[in-house]
Protein backbone atom coordinates (compact mmCIF):
# COMPACT_ATOMS: atom_id res chain seq x y z
CA UNK A 1 0.00 0.00 0.00
CA UNK A 2 1.85 2.93 -0.94
CA UNK A 3 1.28 6.18 1.50
CA UNK A 4 0.10 9.43 -0.89
CA UNK A 5 3.12 12.09 -0.60
CA UNK A 6 2.42 14.70 2.39
CA UNK A 7 1.58 17.90 0.82
CA UNK A 8 4.19 20.37 0.51
CA UNK A 9 4.01 23.91 2.35
CA UNK A 10 2.64 26.77 0.63
CA UNK A 11 5.06 28.74 -0.36
CA UNK A 12 4.77 32.77 -0.45
CA UNK A 13 4.33 34.28 -4.03
CA UNK A 14 6.94 36.08 -4.70
CA UNK A 15 7.09 39.61 -4.63
CA UNK A 16 4.07 39.23 -1.61
CA UNK A 17 5.05 41.25 1.20
CA UNK A 18 6.48 39.39 4.17
CA UNK A 19 4.13 38.91 7.74
CA UNK A 20 7.52 40.49 9.90
CA UNK A 21 7.50 43.43 7.50
CA UNK A 22 3.89 44.17 8.44
CA UNK A 23 4.58 43.64 12.17
CA UNK A 24 7.98 45.98 12.03
CA UNK A 25 5.92 48.35 10.02
CA UNK A 26 3.14 48.71 12.88
CA UNK A 27 5.36 48.50 15.60
CA UNK A 28 7.83 51.73 14.50
CA UNK A 29 5.11 53.36 13.36
CA UNK A 30 3.21 53.06 16.65
CA UNK A 31 6.25 53.67 18.76
CA UNK A 32 6.78 57.41 16.64
CA UNK A 33 3.14 58.33 17.05
CA UNK A 34 3.09 57.85 20.86
CA UNK A 35 6.57 59.73 21.41
CA UNK A 36 5.06 62.24 19.31
CA UNK A 37 2.10 61.95 21.26
CA UNK A 38 4.29 62.53 24.73
CA UNK A 39 5.44 65.69 23.20
CA UNK A 40 2.57 67.16 22.42
CA UNK A 41 0.87 66.19 25.91
CA UNK A 42 3.93 68.12 27.58
CA UNK A 43 3.56 71.07 25.02
CA UNK A 44 1.35 73.44 26.54
CA UNK A 45 3.23 73.75 29.69
CA UNK A 46 6.49 74.76 27.63
CA UNK A 47 4.03 77.05 25.60
CA UNK A 48 2.67 78.72 28.88
CA UNK A 49 6.31 79.20 30.41
CA UNK A 50 7.41 80.97 26.86
CA UNK A 51 4.60 83.39 27.01
CA UNK A 52 5.66 84.66 30.52
CA UNK A 53 9.14 84.91 29.48
CA UNK A 54 8.25 86.83 26.79
CA UNK A 55 5.59 89.02 28.98
CA UNK A 56 8.15 89.68 31.50
CA UNK A 57 9.66 93.25 31.95
CA UNK A 58 12.88 94.13 33.46
CA UNK A 59 13.15 94.36 37.46
CA UNK A 60 13.94 97.65 37.50
CA UNK A 61 10.03 98.24 36.28
CA UNK A 62 8.42 96.51 38.51
CA UNK A 63 7.19 96.72 42.05
CA UNK A 64 7.98 93.64 43.49
CA UNK A 65 11.29 92.30 41.79
CA UNK A 66 11.95 89.47 44.55
CA UNK A 67 9.35 87.24 42.73
CA UNK A 68 11.70 86.04 40.23
CA UNK A 69 9.07 86.70 37.06
CA UNK A 70 10.75 89.45 36.29
CA UNK A 71 14.65 90.14 33.94
CA UNK A 72 17.36 90.68 36.41
CA UNK A 73 20.83 91.21 35.50
CA UNK A 74 23.89 90.70 37.25
CA UNK A 75 27.57 91.76 36.91
CA UNK A 76 29.93 88.96 36.44
CA UNK A 77 33.33 88.01 35.96
CA UNK A 78 34.67 85.24 33.08
CA UNK A 79 36.60 82.80 35.37
CA UNK A 80 37.16 80.25 32.34
CA UNK A 81 35.67 79.42 28.64
CA UNK A 82 35.39 76.25 26.98
CA UNK A 83 34.38 73.57 24.76
CA UNK A 84 32.93 70.02 25.29
CA UNK A 85 32.22 67.48 22.58
CA UNK A 86 29.11 64.71 24.04
CA UNK A 87 28.27 62.25 21.08
CA UNK A 88 29.26 64.80 18.48
CA UNK A 89 27.83 67.76 19.50
CA UNK A 90 30.44 70.31 20.33
CA UNK A 91 28.74 72.71 23.73
CA UNK A 92 30.55 76.17 24.53
CA UNK A 93 30.36 76.75 27.75
CA UNK A 94 31.11 80.09 29.61
CA UNK A 95 32.46 79.87 33.59
CA UNK A 96 31.22 83.22 35.44
CA UNK A 97 31.65 84.28 38.95
CA UNK A 98 29.22 86.69 40.37
CA UNK A 99 30.98 87.73 43.89
CA UNK A 100 33.59 86.14 46.09
CA UNK A 101 31.02 85.03 48.40
CA UNK A 102 29.14 82.92 45.96
CA UNK A 103 30.12 80.13 44.17
CA UNK A 104 31.81 80.11 40.37
CA UNK A 105 28.93 78.33 37.95
CA UNK A 106 29.08 77.33 34.04
CA UNK A 107 26.86 78.71 31.39
CA UNK A 108 25.93 76.74 28.51
CA UNK A 109 26.15 78.93 25.20
CA UNK A 110 24.24 78.80 22.31
CA UNK A 111 26.90 78.11 19.69
CA UNK A 112 30.07 80.16 19.38
CA UNK A 113 29.03 83.51 18.84
CA UNK A 114 30.56 87.01 19.36
CA UNK A 115 30.18 87.25 23.07
CA UNK A 116 31.62 83.41 23.41
CA UNK A 117 34.35 84.28 20.84
CA UNK A 118 35.54 87.10 22.45
CA UNK A 119 35.57 86.18 26.40
CA UNK A 120 38.64 85.99 28.38
CA UNK A 121 39.46 85.14 31.91
CA UNK A 122 38.98 88.22 33.97
CA UNK A 123 36.61 89.78 31.45
CA UNK A 124 33.31 91.52 32.89
CA UNK A 125 29.85 90.37 31.89
CA UNK A 126 26.73 91.02 31.98
CA UNK A 127 24.26 87.74 33.41
CA UNK A 128 20.80 88.34 32.43
CA UNK A 129 18.44 85.92 34.15
CA UNK A 130 14.72 85.38 34.35
CA UNK A 131 13.51 82.99 37.63
CA UNK A 132 16.09 80.00 37.87
CA UNK A 133 17.41 80.50 33.80
CA UNK A 134 20.22 82.70 32.92
CA UNK A 135 19.11 83.11 29.27
CA UNK A 136 21.62 85.57 27.97
CA UNK A 137 24.84 86.64 28.54
CA UNK A 138 26.00 90.33 27.34
CA UNK A 139 29.49 91.45 26.87
CA UNK A 140 29.43 95.46 26.24
CA UNK A 141 27.19 95.84 23.28
CA UNK A 142 27.18 92.08 22.38
CA UNK A 143 24.67 89.87 23.34
CA UNK A 144 24.13 85.78 22.75
CA UNK A 145 21.56 83.43 24.12
CA UNK A 146 22.04 80.66 26.67
CA UNK A 147 20.66 76.79 25.56
CA UNK A 148 18.51 77.58 28.31
CA UNK A 149 16.44 80.43 26.39
CA UNK A 150 12.55 79.62 27.28
CA UNK A 151 11.27 80.55 24.21
CA UNK A 152 13.42 78.28 22.06
CA UNK A 153 12.00 74.60 23.92
CA UNK A 154 8.68 74.52 22.64
CA UNK A 155 9.36 75.75 18.98
CA UNK A 156 12.01 72.57 18.87
CA UNK A 157 9.62 70.06 21.11
CA UNK A 158 6.82 70.73 18.46
CA UNK A 159 8.85 70.48 15.18
CA UNK A 160 10.17 67.35 16.52
CA UNK A 161 6.57 65.83 17.39
CA UNK A 162 5.06 67.10 13.74
CA UNK A 163 8.18 65.16 12.65
CA UNK A 164 7.82 61.99 14.51
CA UNK A 165 3.81 62.01 13.56
CA UNK A 166 4.28 62.52 10.28
CA UNK A 167 7.02 59.40 9.86
CA UNK A 168 4.47 57.80 12.22
CA UNK A 169 1.99 58.06 9.72
CA UNK A 170 3.35 56.99 6.87
CA UNK A 171 4.84 53.68 8.60
CA UNK A 172 1.68 53.07 9.46
CA UNK A 173 -0.07 53.35 6.44
CA UNK A 174 2.66 51.41 4.98
CA UNK A 175 1.77 48.95 7.40
CA UNK A 176 -1.80 48.89 6.59
CA UNK A 177 -1.19 48.90 2.51
CA UNK A 178 1.33 45.88 2.99
CA UNK A 179 -1.22 44.02 4.79
CA UNK A 180 -3.97 44.77 2.17
CA UNK A 181 -1.62 43.49 -0.01
CA UNK A 182 -0.93 40.20 1.22
CA UNK A 183 -4.76 39.61 1.78
CA UNK A 184 -5.62 41.08 -2.20
CA UNK A 185 -2.42 41.09 -3.72
CA UNK A 186 -3.46 44.87 -4.39
CA UNK A 187 -0.38 46.39 -6.52
CA UNK A 188 -2.06 50.13 -6.30
CA UNK A 189 0.16 52.06 -4.28
CA UNK A 190 -0.84 54.51 -1.19
CA UNK A 191 1.12 57.65 -2.77
CA UNK A 192 -2.39 59.58 -2.54
CA UNK A 193 -3.03 58.55 0.96
CA UNK A 194 0.54 59.78 2.03
CA UNK A 195 0.66 63.07 0.60
CA UNK A 196 -3.25 63.30 2.26
CA UNK A 197 -1.19 62.46 5.16
CA UNK A 198 1.74 64.86 4.97
CA UNK A 199 -0.46 67.81 3.88
CA UNK A 200 -2.55 67.80 6.95
CA UNK A 201 0.75 67.84 8.89
CA UNK A 202 1.39 70.93 7.46
CA UNK A 203 -2.11 72.48 8.22
CA UNK A 204 -1.11 71.44 12.11
CA UNK A 205 1.94 73.44 11.60
CA UNK A 206 0.37 76.05 10.54
CA UNK A 207 -2.19 76.21 12.97
CA UNK A 208 0.71 76.45 15.72
CA UNK A 209 1.04 79.52 13.98
CA UNK A 210 -1.25 80.99 17.09
CA UNK A 211 0.91 79.50 19.94
CA UNK A 212 4.87 80.23 18.75
CA UNK A 213 6.52 83.24 17.53
CA UNK A 214 8.93 81.12 14.94
CA UNK A 215 6.26 79.31 13.20
CA UNK A 216 8.42 79.92 9.51
CA UNK A 217 10.94 77.22 11.60
CA UNK A 218 8.74 74.80 12.20
CA UNK A 219 6.83 75.12 9.31
CA UNK A 220 9.87 75.02 7.27
CA UNK A 221 11.13 71.77 9.33
CA UNK A 222 7.68 70.27 8.61
CA UNK A 223 7.78 70.83 5.20
CA UNK A 224 11.60 69.31 4.80
CA UNK A 225 10.49 66.57 6.72
CA UNK A 226 7.65 66.00 4.56
CA UNK A 227 9.35 66.19 1.28
CA UNK A 228 11.58 63.90 2.12
CA UNK A 229 9.27 61.08 3.14
CA UNK A 230 7.39 61.57 0.17
CA UNK A 231 10.28 61.07 -2.00
CA UNK A 232 11.57 58.66 -0.12
CA UNK A 233 8.14 56.83 -0.26
CA UNK A 234 7.34 57.04 -4.09
CA UNK A 235 11.12 55.52 -4.68
CA UNK A 236 10.43 53.03 -2.38
CA UNK A 237 6.88 52.27 -3.70
CA UNK A 238 8.41 52.07 -7.70
CA UNK A 239 11.17 50.09 -6.67
CA UNK A 240 8.51 47.02 -5.10
CA UNK A 241 6.17 47.87 -7.93
CA UNK A 242 9.15 47.10 -10.83
CA UNK A 243 9.99 43.80 -8.26
CA UNK A 244 7.07 42.79 -8.56
CA UNK A 245 6.36 42.85 -12.36
CA UNK A 246 9.31 41.35 -13.19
Amino acid sequence: MHQSPSPRPQQQPPGLPSLKGVIFASVVGSALVLAAAVLFALLPGALSEAADFRAARPCSEVSAPENGDCLSEWPATVVSTGTGRSNKAVTHWVTVDLSPEEPSFRIRMRGDGPVWRELSPGDRVTVFAWRDLVWQLGSGELRQDTTRTPDREPTVRLALGLTLSVVGAVFLRGAGWLHRRRATRATDTPTAQVVVVMAATLVAAALAATVTDTVWLVLLLAAAGCAAVWAATVLLLRGLARRHQA
